[in-house]
């Protein structure tokens, strides 16, 4: 057997320089189709759980959901205890409630039913009742020492993927800074999703929660953590997102669309798990936080910008997004064609796309400058953010 030449000794060291180390395990058990949320009681007792704790917010509760959940609990022999204290991007003051109502009822298992803040509700009282302190100890990765309460999620949006991730994203009240708290032991046991839990949604927030899933799938698909794994989960969750946001925008009843955004933004759930999130995100966070915009808003009306400034050096990445849509066959590729699409999907969302329509104060810019590059998810864009460059990315949508 010969010696390798130079060349290609060269040509196999690059080819291992270019493979992606990854720990994947998928750890949640999916359940998906509609009226699977019936099967809540069913799936409670599989896990040996008898008590279970309910955190949901008022709207869930006005639209029956928490009650249709409630009532699946009891036809199995399930006690329950509701909490409809979550409220939108919560906060440790929502966790610490739902934590004191917690220790009372003692529960064996908890249940985030809602939207993504009522699941990160949920998930922050579970660091918190099981390990004691306050959450802000928990922030960054695998701070709990001790084992958590099981946990099943049932989404009723499409939008933050939550039931898929073990980090709850709980805001800091007196910083505004959105923590960021992961562990493993965080992650549900089950996710129930049942796209007729969406219907009911609000055009409003059928359109923030889709905007935030469409630029979850985009995020993640160009971070620097980004892995083979997240790779094939966002780029099925743009193809399904991608396809089906105008449809639900036009058609709120129509189930199979309902169904493929669910899914297709359980799966950029996934992504984040694997890959985490980027600029546009880092941008918005401040934008909620200080000016209370929501999220869906915030991130929507950055994310154009943030897609143009990779494109300089990552714009390959967002042709192959283009290549994968199944809509807009005149879209340029690449990120302009990309940038493009978001913009005229937030018209068609009705949502602003400037942060002067946002009422936007423009000389705290500097200020939210700031803020952002202190943000968990700036350290992961592909090119790299400090303060003057996200200042500029601001003026750029100002």
């Amino acid at each position: 057997m010969t010696n390798p030449s130079p060349t290609e000794l060269g040509s196999a060291l690059q080819n291992v320089a270019d493979l992606v180390s990854f720990d994947f395990q998928l750890s949640t058990r999916i359940v998906f189709g509609p009226g699977s949320v019936d099967r809540l009681g069913e799936l409670t007792r599989e896990l040996g759980c008898r008590k279970a704790f309910v955190v949901t917010d008022p709207g869930i509760v006005l639209a029956g959901h928490a009650e249709h959940g409630l009532r699946a609990l009891r036809t199995a022999g399930v006690e329950t205890n509701l909490f409809d204290g979550a409220r939108e991007n919560p906060t440790t003051i929502e966790v610490d409630l739902g934590v004191q109502a917690a220790q009372k009822f003692a529960p064996d298992i908890l249940i985030g039913l809602g939207g993504g803040s009522s699941l990160d509700c949920a998930k922050g009282i579970n660091f918190v009742l099981t390990n004691g302190g306050r959450m802000q100890d928990y922030w960054g990765l695998g701070k709990a020492t001790r084992p958590m309460l099981p946990m099943i999620a049932v989404p009723t949006t499409a939008g933050t993927g939550s039931e898929l991730q073990s980090f709850a994203l709980i805001t800091d009240p007196k910083t505004h800074l959105k923590m960021a708290c992961g562990d493993k032991k965080a992650t549900c046991r089950i996710a129930i999703l049942d796209p007729q839990l969406t219907l009911t949604q609000p055009a409003q927030v059928t359109a923030l929660t889709g905007l935030d899933a469409l630029s979850h799938a985009l995020e993640t698909y160009v971070t620097v953590s980004r892995s083979p794994v997240s790779l094939l989960y966002s780029r099925e969750a743009w193809r399904l997102l991608a396809s089906n946001f105008r449809r639900v925008l036009a058609a709120p009843d129509d189930l199979a669309a309902r169904a493929s955004m669910q899914w297709g933004a359980a799966l950029a759930g996934l992504a984040i798990e694997n890959s985490m999130l980027g600029g546009a995100h880092a941008l918005a966070n401040p934008l909620t936080a200080t000016f209370g915009i929501a999220h869906g808003q915030a991130v929507g009306v950055m994310l154009p910008h943030v897609i143009r400034f990779n494109g300089i050096e990552f714009d390959p990445w967002y042709t192959e997004l283009t290549a994968a849509m199944t809509c807009e066959a005149n879209i340029a590729d690449g990120s302009d064609g990309l940038a493009d699409f978001i913009e005229r999907t937030l018209l068609a969302a009705g949502l602003a796309t400037t942060l002067r329509e946002l009422d936007v104060d423009v000389d705290r810019l500097p200020q939210l400058a700031d803020e952002a590059s202190r943000q968990w998810t700036a350290k992961h864009n592909p090119r790299a953010l400090d303060t003057a460059t996200l200042l500029e990315l601001y003026r750029h949508a100002y």
